[in-house]
């Protein structure tokens, strides 16, 4: 049982990861549009560069909070919440 946990939980780390990715390529994406109208309309008022940084700190939160959840339940061993964490801080 608790390898089926244990894989449960990698499941939903990676999924997170995977889902903080996709979101950050999605603000990226959305940045660049932003850009390109703004080029297009030089009236228009530049995007505020502060705002994705605090998103993606606050994301970056929520995804340690979640693994130090896990690791309270015995999901994932010291060394594992360690890797995952650094993970998440380095990207």
């Amino acid at each position: 049982m608790p390898g089926l946990l244990r894989g449960v939980a990698r499941t939903a780390v990676i999924a997170g990861t995977a889902t903080t990715v996709s979101n950050r390529v999605s603000r990226r994406q959305a940045g660049r549009w932003a850009e390109q109208d703004a080029t297009a309309q030089p009236a228009a008022a530049p995007p505020a560069a502060t705002a994705p940084l605090a998103d993606t700190m606050d994301d970056k939160i929520a995804q340690i909070k979640q693994l130090g959840d896990l690791k309270a339940q015995g999901l994932l061993t010291d060394a594992e919440f360690e890797a995952q964490k650094s993970q998440i801080l380095n990207s």
